[in-house]
């Protein structure tokens, strides 16, 4: 059993689909590496106060990379107005995608969560979106950790009921 957390949110129709199923089995590998032995340790260590995503994002960019994820890649947004948004990660998949996103100390001070689910909403290259938050979020070495993990999954399940669907299919938040 892996320490990373995974909650995974799907639209009904598409959970019993052989694409949410490609996706799903992606999510699990992803989530065993992040989990295991030596990468769980530098996760941990690297979550730090005052560290930043991209220190987090780095420590498996390579496994990211084998897994078929291009980093911070760009074009996925050419047809609207503000084309030069883009994702930390994307994988094609089929006729879909999936935008993976990894966040540290603004996650929900700063909405970045929502900020993610909008850019996936908006994607017509991906359906699907990792997001991997804090489960212990220190602003401050003195500060009381907020477990981020639990804040973004609560935030993000409303949009996972029936009259609240967009154009993202799932979302598979990870705990780190």
């Amino acid at each position: 059993m892996s320490p990373v957390q995974l909650t995974v949110l799907v639209q009904g129709w598409y959970e019993s689909s052989e694409e949410f199923a490609q996706v799903a089995a992606v999510a699990e590998r992803l989530r065993d590496h992040l989990g295991g032995g030596e990468m769980a340790r530098l996760v941990t260590e690297l979550n730090q106060p005052g560290a930043s995503s991209a220190l987090i994002q780095r420590t498996f960019l390579q496994f990211a990379r084998d897994l078929g994820f291009r980093d911070e890649s760009k074009g996925l947004f050419a047809e609207y107005d503000n084309s030069a948004l883009r994702p930390d990660y994307f994988m094609p998949l089929g006729a879909t995608g999936i935008l993976m996103e990894v966040e540290r100390g603004k996650t929900t001070i700063n909405n970045m969560d929502l900020l993610d689910f909008w850019k996936c909403h908006l994607c017509e290259h991906a359906q699907y979106l990792f997001l991997l938050v804090p489960t212990a979020l220190r602003q401050n070495p003195v500060a009381r950790p907020r477990n981020e993990y639990i804040a973004v999954t609560r935030r993000l399940r409303t949009f996972f009921v029936p009259r609240n669907y967009t154009n993202v299919r799932g979302a598979f938040v990870f705990g780190y």
